[in-house]
């Protein structure tokens, strides 16, 4: 197919439209719950029939001892104090909101060309001089579950335009919103009738195999091509991609098959597992984690480089795209709830996903406080792939690419590694 440009757009809306953190109410009313609980809890407290974990229980009993100790009075006093508090928080993290929804910080990259498409899914090219084919090509496969570009977020934090930059000849798999083609895929669909003709559409362009980079769940996606199609892939990088869903999460594969009647109901009835409620599964993971974020980007200066980090951040992780409903199946109820990669029940097109048979160089790099894909998930796949290589790095699921030292830890590193698969 042709080379197409695209005119320069924004994937975000205006500023003034901006509707996140997603979902809204959810994180609101948890604030709130949180904070309130906390006088709901006190007379509980103060009869000391409260029960508490055993790392607080000699703390909340020290105090409580200060202030029987210190009168009614001084106990009134905390209590005003507590409720004053309570207010206070909450209005930070609605003063964080409003500052992120009113921002002027949009994104404004200049889009690649397109060079192949099929129904929604669209490769794009970042190599720097298309005339020149020496560049070691390179596949990256982001999740499903969000936009693309976090992996050429701005001009300061772009892992593509950091490899384009070095020589490399990057190109960045763009799954957008499934379509009318889409609603009905499965994983195997996006294996074999995406991934594996872009496999081929890179190759013919640059004259050998490109190197796999996953990232996240693009990482799993990446696994059964390695596996398949061995002469195609030249190498396989795994950027925190989860394998072992059990590991240390035995609760929540508990919790989906409880609920996996509702939501099943929910994601037959929507087609697709909406956005706004995979946003909620991804809150449950930290629920506070909303009300620290914007509450301290509301101290920030708004023209200052970590507000704008900030903004780009949020503005893309508010640019969910649901989930076809047979997938969505798949991951929650197949991957989360039953560990079915890890116990060897994953199947694309009907053969069993399996690391051991992925013969390619491997290289998996593993963010250190990843909550999203804790270590303990994602070290038993590069475990299972015989020489694969391991990178333990600091930093957390998007602060893989987004944080402070991710090109000295991360970028730099890889770029390296792959420089040595032409």
């Amino acid at each position: 197919m042709s080379r197409q440009r695209r005119p320069r757009l924004s994937p975000v809306p205006s500023p003034a439209l901006r509707i996140g953190p997603r979902p809204l109410p959810l994180h609101l009313l948890t604030h709130l719950a949180t904070l309130f609980g906390s006088l709901s809890a006190l007379p509980l407290w103060k009869n000391g029939s409260l029960s508490w974990k055993p790392h607080l229980a000699e703390q909340a009993n020290a105090l409580k001892a200060s202030l029987d100790a210190a009168g009614p009075e001084t106990l009134a006093q905390f209590e005003t104090a507590l409720v004053a508090e309570a207010v206070r928080r909450h209005a930070a993290f609605l003063t964080g909101i409003e500052a992120y929804r009113r921002h002027p910080y949009r994104r404004d990259l200049l889009p690649p060309p397109v060079v192949w498409h099929r129904g929604s899914t669209r490769l794009l090219d970042y190599r720097a001089d298309v005339g020149v084919n020496g560049g070691v090509p390179v596949l990256v496969i982001p999740s499903l579950v969000n936009r693309a570009y976090i992996l050429d977020l701005s001009e300061r934090y772009s892992l593509m335009r950091y490899f384009s930059a070095r020589g490399l000849a990057p190109f960045l798999v763009d799954w957008d919103a499934p379509g009318l083609e889409e609603q009905g895929f499965t994983l195997t669909d996006y294996v074999l009738n995406r991934l594996e003709p872009m496999v081929d559409r890179v190759a013919e362009m640059c004259g050998r195999p490109p190197v796999l980079v996953g990232y996240c769940m693009g990482g799993l996606l990446a696994l059964p091509l390695a596996q398949r199609r061995r002469d195609s892939v030249a190498a396989l990088v795994l950027l925190a991609t989860p394998f072992d869903f059990a590991a240390g999460r035995a609760e929540t594969a508990q919790l989906l098959r409880i609920l996996e009647p509702s939501l099943g109901a929910v994601i037959g009835a929507a087609g697709c597992l909406p956005v706004d409620l995979l946003q909620a599964l991804f809150a449950s993971l930290d629920p506070g984690l909303a009300a620290r974020k914007f509450s301290a980007f509301a101290l920030l200066k708004a023209n200052s480089a970590r507000a704008r980090d900030f903004v780009a951040l949020e503005d893309w992780a508010n640019d969910g795209v649901p989930l076809a409903a047979a997938v969505a199946r798949e991951c929650l109820f197949g991957w989360y709830g039953a560990n079915a990669p890890a116990r060897g029940d994953w199947l694309i097109d009907g053969r069993p996903v399996r690391p051991e048979e992925v013969t390619v160089p491997t290289l998996a790099i593993v963010p250190g406080r990843d909550r999203i894909v804790p270590p303990d998930s994602a070290l038993p796949l590069a475990g299972r792939i015989a020489g694969a290589r391991v990178r333990m790095v600091a930093g957390g699921h998007v602060g893989l690419l987004t944080g402070p030292r991710t090109r000295t830890d991360v970028l730099s590193p890889l770029v390296r590694w792959i420089r040595r698969y032409p």
